[in-house]
């Protein structure tokens, strides 16, 4: 059975703050650590009221420091942000501390608004300068020059990992072209998974990183003892998406026992066209939920995501999503 992974925002929920945002995400971690996981990724986001990890590398070694084995890193750093030495020196700081447990994931989207971009002193232009930036940042990881002007410390001679990140063509192409593994937004970008899987595949180049493909995607999972709890947790994320596209962003509500009651039906069909690939319910809905998923998809690695509002629902899910993964791996 391929390798299980969680992807976590830090969600503030309501009546909740920041600082309770990142011990939830630290707890969240722990569990992950425990039950096996690959990796734990947290996201770059900016102005968000709903989202405690803008400082995504400084979450990093938050998290790094209070778990043992999993891999932390990126999903992801928003490269057009940030001058790539500066990324370099802050993973390879982070590789330095907590040594072959971090990843660097790169997105190529601002992660936030034209104001906002613009208070972060960097540019949407800056996303068209993408495939040069990730060259660059590449670079700067490999051994310094004797004479190089210019080096990463730390930073210089360190493998840290790189993946790509996208929900779009360019990042699958770009990825393949520089033998990079590839993860791909499908917990809220689902319309182009399949194509972008398969054009990553099909440009792969063979690297001094990477010897074949490695493609990982991301599902929202809500995985609970009945199905109609699962039902009931996702609502939260169906309230957060009809607020981001209403352009009112908040804080994570909680859940409802009926959602219509809440949204629209308009929202409501916005909100599930977002969210197609998910799995949610009980622990025998959501294991066939998830390896229908991994039989569309042949990823090499699963990601599972999903805002809830209350976080011991939350490690109760990543606990029935182990064994859902256990059962998966006995029955291959």
């Amino acid at each position: 059975m391929i390798p299980f992974s969680v992807l976590d925002l830090s969600p503030i929920v309501e009546g909740g703050d920041a600082r309770r945002a990142l011990d939830e995400t630290l707890a969240l971690a722990q569990a992950a650590d425990r039950l096996g996981y690959q990796r734990f990724w947290l996201a770059e986001h900016h102005n968000m009221p709903g989202i405690a990890s803008a400082a995504t590398a400084l979450v990093i070694g938050h998290v790094a420091a209070g778990t043992e084995r999993i891999r932390i890193g990126s999903g992801g750093v928003m490269l057009p942000n940030h001058a790539p030495l500066v990324v370099a020196e802050q993973f390879g700081t982070l590789e330095t501390l907590y040594p072959d447990r971090i990843d660097l994931g790169l997105g190529r989207a601002p992660g936030t608004d034209g104001a906002t971009a613009r208070a972060l002193r960097r540019y949407f232009e800056g996303a068209d300068q993408f495939p040069r930036d990730v060259v660059e940042l590449i670079q700067w990881f490999e051994p310094a020059a004797e004479n190089q002007p210019v080096r990463a410390v730390p930073g210089a001679g360190l493998r840290v990992p790189i993946w790509l990140l996208g929900s779009s063509l360019f990042s699958a192409q770009l990825a393949g072209q520089l033998g990079l593994p590839y993860a791909f937004a499908s917990h809220f970008a689902p319309e182009l998974l399949l194509e972008a899987l398969a054009l990553y595949r099909r440009e792969f180049v063979p690297s001094d990183r990477l010897a074949k493909p490695h493609a990982m995607a991301a599902i929202n999972v809500f995985a609970a003892d009945t199905d109609e709890e699962g039902k009931r947790l996702s609502t939260s994320m169906q309230q957060s998406f009809a607020r981001l596209t209403s352009g009112k962003p908040g804080k994570l509500p909680p859940p409802v026992d009926d959602i219509e009651a809440i949204l629209t039906p308009q929202q409501i069909a916005g909100a599930k066209s977002r969210l197609i690939y998910s799995a949610v319910g009980g622990p025998e809905t959501v294991q066939k939920q998830i390896a229908d998923f991994i039989a569309l998809t042949q990823v090499d690695e699963l990601m599972v995501t999903g805002m809830m509002f209350d976080n011991a629902a939350r490690i109760r899910g990543l606990e029935i999503i182990a064994d859902v993964r256990e059962r998966l791996e006995k029955a291959t």
